[in-house]
């Protein structure tokens, strides 16, 4: 399934962050962020928290229940991002 137009921006937001060697247009929208799929550890969930809060000014807690529905896939976290993001 292709990526619309924010996820492709938020998934190309993800690559630089981390330094990911994987094309952002590569990223399947609903497969794992975490673990298996994209393989991200706590560390990287940590860098890109801050990514997310200085791009779109959404704060993610590192202690939030929510975050391991937040980051379960691509899709999910835009998601989370466009509700709560101030523009």
């Amino acid at each position: 399934m292709a990526l619309d137009q924010q996820e492709l921006e938020l998934a190309k937001l993800i690559v630089s962050a981390l330094n990911l060697d994987v094309a952002a247009a590569e990223i399947e929208p609903d497969a794992p962020l975490y673990g298996e799929g994209l393989g991200l550890d706590s560390i990287d969930i940590l860098e890109l928290s801050l990514a997310i809060s200085k791009t779109y000014g959404v704060q993610i807690k590192s202690d939030s229940a929510d975050n391991t529905k937040i980051f379960s896939s691509l899709r999910s976290l835009n998601q989370h991002i466009q509700q709560h993001s101030a523009s």
